[in-house]
């Protein structure tokens, strides 16, 4: 059963709280949100990703990536970036414009590596061949931990900050929108 959430404050606090819940709930629609970036063409490019931590006080989110994606260089071209999420059993969408940053060395960046490098996901992030590349025909049946190497990691920690959001509940009794920024909100018609 739905709560339903009155104030301005309540509601932001609950966004908070399920982006937090996704990160840690496998099985949260917010868990793999759409991240859209802008390429150099001026086209645009569109991806899902996995949300893996949310840091309510700094508003920021961070998410993992290859550093040879295609996504990094869309980020250092332009920062710009915008956040989708979807949630059926909320009835909420999330549309979030962020700033992105990139990290692939440093201490924060060593700390994730080492707890991620133990498991599965680490080959996420040692292929010798960069995301989107073409595979061999005859490889296209092995399994990529063939062709990695402990040594060389690509991992990279793509740091959100979220810059204004957009909140839009459906619900039979009428939707509800709006933008919201770190110090203000606004009602949208929906």
């Amino acid at each position: 059963m739905k709560i339903l959430l009155q104030t301005p404050d309540e509601i932001r606090h609950q966004i908070w709280k399920e982006l937090s819940r996704a990160t840690h709930d496998r099985h949260h629609a917010w868990r793999t949100p759409v991240l859209a970036t802008a390429c150099p063409n001026g086209s645009v490019n569109a991806r899902t990703v996995i949300l893996r931590t949310v840091n309510t006080t700094e508003a920021q989110l961070q998410i993992f990536t290859d550093a040879r994606s295609p996504k990094v260089t869309e980020i250092a071209d332009a920062s710009n970036a915008v956040f989708v999420f979807w949630s059926s059993k909320l009835s909420w969408q999330l549309r979030m414009r962020v700033t992105i940053s990139v990290l692939t060395t440093g201490p924060t960046v060593d700390t994730l590596w080492q707890r991620i490098k133990q498991s599965a996901s680490a080959r996420d992030y040692l292929s010798l061949s960069p995301p989107g590349s073409l595979l061999e025909s005859d490889s296209f049946n092995s399994p990529t931990t063939t062709e990695t190497t402990l040594n060389t990691s690509h991992f990279a920690v793509l740091t959100m900050q979220v810059i204004e959001m957009d909140w839009l509940e459906l619900a039979s009794t009428g939707h509800r929108r709006a933008k919201i920024t770190a110090d203000t909100w606004e009602w949208l018609t929906p």
